[in-house]
């Protein structure tokens, strides 16, 4: 039976993070979401934290991320290649002590952005992170579950069994799936995620796992919060789950950000539950509201009280579709 894949708050021996490296999708918000990234490197790498494993997906991006991190300990710049900084995604997801990791296909998310070298980015961290990676058949990205340690999975319907990934997936084929490459005991089904989410629903935009048998998600936040709906069916659900070791689970409300717009007025899917749990620190993404990400941390702390909570904003890598935790992939140690 495959050992089940830790849980993110288990101790790491290093986290790979996605540099912003082309100026052709990124445009006007290439430099405020190096920034941002820069930002959540620094915070990561913070004494006895991370070793962050930096990925630059392109030539002309090397020399200034070097530049910029020269000298600080805890980072280690590693030249690659991407279509863009989702590694969370696109890389391998590390089983116990990293002695080996499991590498899916990769698709674009559906087939919606298909961009070159993003299928190779599995095979790329396992050569320069030293891990036999063992290969699946199937499509499946990182962001679509979220792990307790103990065998149980979170997930959503709408991306996990979307005809745009595995078109012949039932909830008992992807069941089966997960128990075999990647511990699976039990797989807890979510049903829709946050509205424009180009991911279908990745469910680290919408309940994370913070403790055994503890699922933070959020609760609307100010008025229009367009995902009011989404949110209470998550809690209704949950509230009536248990988990692989038969714990009912325990729902931790978190504000959301409320209603967060792109410059043609359209809602987009920002989220506090796109944080990053790593040795030391929670590093948590806001948007604008200060009040809201004050609150997301102080309800953090309960759980995680071991740790540092430290917000920093991630409006600019959100214009690209996701934040911290999805331009992340931990090794556990």
């Amino acid at each position: 039976m495959t050992t089940p894949v830790p849980a993110e708050w288990a101790p790491h021996r290093a986290m790979w993070v996605g540099w912003p490296s082309h100026g052709e999708l990124w445009e006007e918000n290439l430099d405020p979401a190096q920034a941002e990234v820069e930002a959540l490197v620094r915070a990561l790498a913070g004494p006895g934290r991370e070793l962050v494993r930096l990925l630059v997906g392109k030539d002309e991006a090397l020399a200034d991320a070097r530049a910029r991190f020269a000298g600080v300990d805890g980072v280690e710049v590693v030249d690659g290649r991407f279509g863009d900084i989702w590694l969370r995604d696109t890389g391998p997801i590390f089983g116990a002590g990293s002695a080996r990791a499991a590498a899916f296909r990769f698709n674009g998310w559906g087939g919606k952005f298909e961009l070159e070298h993003d299928d190779t980015v599995a095979t790329q961290i396992g050569a320069a992170s030293a891990t036999p990676l063992d290969r699946h058949d199937f499509i499946l990205e990182g962001g679509a579950l979220d792990h307790d340690g103990q065998g149980t999975i979170l997930t959503t319907r709408q991306c996990l069994l979307n005809p745009n990934r595995n078109p012949d997936w039932t909830e008992d084929k992807a069941e089966a799936a997960l128990a075999d490459s990647l511990g699976a005991r039990k797989v807890l089904w979510l049903g829709d995620g946050l509205l424009n989410d180009h991911t279908d629903g990745h469910v680290d935009n919408l309940a994370r796992f913070v403790a055994p048998g503890v699922v933070a998600c959020p609760v609307a936040w100010g008025r229009g919060d367009p995902n009011d709906d989404v949110y209470a069916e998550v809690a209704r659900a949950l509230s009536e789950m248990t988990d692989a070791g038969g714990r009912p689970i325990r729902v931790l409300p978190l504000p959301s950000p409320g209603l967060v717009l792109d410059e043609d007025e359209k809602p987009i899917p920002a989220s506090h539950m796109n944080f990053l749990i790593a040795n030391g620190a929670v590093i948590v993404p806001t948007y604008g509201d200060e009040r809201a990400a004050d609150l997301v941390c102080q309800g953090l702390k309960t759980v995680l009280p071991d740790r540092e909570i430290i917000s920093l904003p991630s409006l600019a890598i959100l214009s690209g579709g996701g934040s911290f935790h999805c331009i992340s992939q931990q090794e556990p140690a």
